[in-house]
């Protein structure tokens, strides 16, 4: 693929083993305009950057080097892995986000980023399970790409992960038993940041990011029926 580039000073130094890529990280900028976005992602005080940048245009900005380890994760964790920075490309969408006017993502910018995980896909052998939200990754701390980030468009076209509508519904529980179920599920999906057996505070973030990504239009934090189905139906694909 041909991309613009306007490369950041901000990676870490010594580059990594292409064969480490196992990720995609996808992000949205969070600022006013593309052009204050990339004064940040270039900025030696910031600290931070991505591979890529995909404008509303559907223009896509070649930031980091892929051999190199872009600032973009954080702190971090899925499945088995902790500092996705490490193993992941981070790709960032402009979009002002939650704080400044949070906006639909444009078709153009959507068909780009379409395109691009899949050339990156193929290109590390990255798995549909791999490819990820900052919010997934990093729940206690992000909402990025956040519910209106259109996650079902790219599972039609095998980027990421989806669930299989069942005409058998799954059985109603208990609130209790449907909590510690839900969270036995979120850890087989690759969640983290929660304890199975024990209520946190922070649990209400987890859910969150989970709805924001599955169940975008009851966005609520609560472990309804429908958020608890959708749970299983994710953890039934698995062993598909």
């Amino acid at each position: 693929m041909k991309f613009n580039r306007i490369l950041s000073p901000n990676f870490t130094k010594k580059p990594r083993k292409l064969s480490n890529i196992r990720h995609i990280i996808l992000h949205y900028t969070g600022m006013q305009s593309k052009g204050a976005s990339i004064k940040k992602l270039i900025s030696l005080n910031h600290e931070v950057s991505c591979h890529y940048l995909i404008d509303r245009l559907g223009n896509i900005t070649n930031m980091v080097e892929d051999q190199n380890i872009a600032w973009h994760a954080g702190k971090s964790k899925w499945k088995n892995f902790e500092n996705l920075n490490h193993s992941s490309v981070g790709i960032e969408l402009v979009n002002k986000g939650h704080s400044f006017g949070y906006e639909n993502f444009s078709n153009k910018q959507i068909n780009s980023l379409i395109k691009l995980c899949l050339y990156l896909k193929k290109k590390y052998k990255i798995k549909n399970s791999n490819i990820l939200g900052h919010s997934d990754i990093a729940p206690l701390r992000k909402k990025d790409p956040g519910e209106k980030f259109p996650w079902l468009k790219l599972s039609k076209n095998k980027i990421g992960t989806w669930y299989l509508e069942k005409k058998s519904k799954i059985k109603n529980v208990s609130k209790n038993k449907r909590r510690k179920l839900f969270f036995k599920n979120l850890s087989k999906i690759g969640y983290k940041y929660f304890n199975k057996d024990k209520k946190k505070y922070t649990d209400k973030l987890i859910v969150l990011a989970f709805q924001s990504r599955y169940c975008q239009n009851e966005v609520s934090g609560k472990i309804d029926q429908k958020t608890f189905e959708i749970s299983q139906l994710l953890v039934n694909n698995l062993k598909n």
